[in-house]
């Protein structure tokens, strides 16, 4: 068991991990009993909303259709807005994410990007050591003075420039276990959030900044309601002005996505804007629906953001940010440079210059990168677009319409399934799972960055071609023997069972694929194997 410095625990909670650096500054009395507060005021009502997650997708499995709430028709008609953006959040025309790890914070803060989003959920391996370590960096980031020297010597620090700090905590769904309040694992949403706060809240205020957020995995705006009353309550405990929290949600669940104003509205004096978390929001769609015969989804590099769903879903999402008044940040390109392979890197270049031209065309006002070496080029884009305005609101996109069928159409005009597919599909995941298990949360694989969110994707469609029975474009039908004898090849090319933990990765996915339930979230399955 760790202990705080002064061995001083606040009454009820208990810490089950061996301490581990940065626990002494992270970890202290006052810290814990904010989180442990959190927890015992909105632990109860955060499993009614998760046990409502589950009564809506009995509905779904049963053939209910989601549509735009009538309950809610008079917010979606009404006029209002967001509160404004703070100075230093108003132009966001390039954000880098990445691991809230000390070198990636260093670079990215430094990158030239406007704004770097700090991830704790899908790109940060929750190991106990990489949650505190993470927390730690963070509390040093704010207050400039985050330094990093690297194996081979070279030295790391930021520069009097920097992009504004956002941090993204885990999603309502998973749980620390590694912090009990009252017996039960406490949410791992409050944890980081509560943590991040505590340390950091007044401090980024002092500094002319804010507690920035971004939320990920909400399904509904109930959820989005009770991250207002946690940020007002939080708000309220360590004497911070109200609406000083600024939150970007991120529209990455095919329910959040009939739920955007209602969102925005809950949120409204806290809002930041939406976000399309694009690579969640496909492996939703194929969670969510999973049942729905229809269903059909072709290999996944055939998903990309111009197929018709997608395009609905993005366009509905400016749309009604800019409505609001909020802002509209795009998705990640996935692709990535190789500074040692030109070609590739070429390749990468002209991938995500076309990604970003169409979101600054469509009325984006950011977007996403993944690496330092693609800020230029996403800039120069939304430079071009942009000028000298922080964003591009004024856009109101009047002329979009989608209703729900457009929504919830997954079809993919001439999509097949293939080998190369269901190869690059394990491969990914049997890769990320092996990585993520030895606590690296963000990988670079086949020349593309993957995080939790595309093994989802890479997993899911191959549980639903194996339960399908899905026929390939040779004519071969997608079973059993087939995923065992792919698996078991590509395998063999990363090395084998007993390279790093590629063994349990592979049994790990083997329950996800061949499991006739399936798994809500593969990291609830993953995170017994890290303790």
């Amino acid at each position: 068991m760790a202990d705080v410095p002064d061995r001083r625990i606040p009454p009820g909670v208990e810490l089950r991990r061996e301490a581990v650096p940065g626990a002494d500054r992270i970890l202290t009395h006052d810290a814990l009993a904010f989180v442990a507060d959190l927890q015992r005021r909105f632990g109860p009502l955060r499993l009614e909303l998760l046990q409502r997650r589950q009564e809506r997708q009995t509905e779904l499995d049963a053939g209910k259709r989601p549509d735009f709430l009538v309950a809610t028709q008079e917010i979606r008609d009404a006029a209002w807005t967001v509160a404004p953006a703070p100075p230093d959040f108003d132009d966001r025309r390039v954000e880098i994410t990445g691991p809230a790890e000390p070198k990636m914070l260093i670079n990215a803060l430094n990158s030239g990007a406007r704004v770097f989003m700090a991830d704790l959920e899908d790109s940060l391996s929750p190991t106990w050591a990489n949650v505190v370590g993470g927390q730690a960096a963070l509390v040093d980031a704010v207050r400039r003075t985050l330094t990093f020297e690297s194996p081979e010597g070279k030295a790391y620090r930021l520069d009097d420039e920097i992009a504004t700090l956002v941090v993204r905590p885990r999603g309502w769904h998973l749980i620390e276990s590694g912090m009990l309040v009252d017996g039960v694992p406490v949410s791992a949403s409050l944890f980081d959030f509560g943590l991040f706060l505590f340390h950091n809240g007044v401090e980024t205020l002092t500094r002319g900044s804010g507690p920035y957020l971004y939320l990920a995995k909400l399904e509904s705006h109930h959820e989005a309601r009770l991250w207002n009353e946690v940020f007002i309550h939080g708000q309220v405990a360590l004497g911070i002005p109200r609406g000083s929290i600024r939150a970007t949600v991120l529209i990455e669940t095919i329910l959040a996505a009939f739920e955007m104003d209602e969102v925005l509205y809950e949120l409204r004096e806290h809002a930041a804007g939406l976000n399309a978390g694009r690579w969640d929001y496909l492996f939703s769609g194929i969670k969510k629906l999973r049942t729905w015969p229809e269903l059909a989804v072709p290999d996944r590099s055939q998903l990309t953001m111009t197929v018709p769903f997608m395009r609905a879903y993005t366009e509905l999402l400016v749309r009604t940010c800019h409505r609001r008044g909020s802002h509209a940040i795009g998705g990640m390109a996935a692709f990535i440079p190789n500074r040692r392979d030109p070609a590739v890197t070429e390749v990468a270049l002209a991938k995500v210059r076309e990604d970003k031209e169409r979101e600054s065309g469509d009325g984006f006002d950011g977007t996403w990168v993944a690496h330092p070496d693609l800020v230029p080029v996403a800039m120069e884009v939304f430079d071009r677009v942009l000028g000298e305005r922080p964003n591009q609101k004024e856009r109101m996109r009047d002329e979009v319409s989608v209703d729900a069928g457009a929504l919830l159409d997954l079809d993919v005009p001439g999509g097949v399934v293939t080998e190369a597919g269901i190869r690059a599909n394990i491969r990914v995941a049997l890769a990320y799972l092996d990585s993520w298990l030895r606590g690296v949360g963000a990988a670079a694989i086949d020349n593309l960055m993957e995080d939790a969110a595309t093994a989802e994707i890479s997993r899911s469609q191959l549980w639903h071609w194996r339960t399908r029975g899905v026929a390939l474009a040779d004519g071969r039908v997608f079973d059993q023997a087939l995923y065992v004898s792919i698996r078991d090849e590509e395998l063999a090319r990363l090395g084998g069972a007993s390279e790093g933990r590629l063994s349990e990765a592979a049994g790990l996915l083997d329950r996800l694929v061949l499991d006739d339930d399936f798994a809500e979230f593969l990291t609830l399955r993953a995170y017994s194997l890290l303790e």
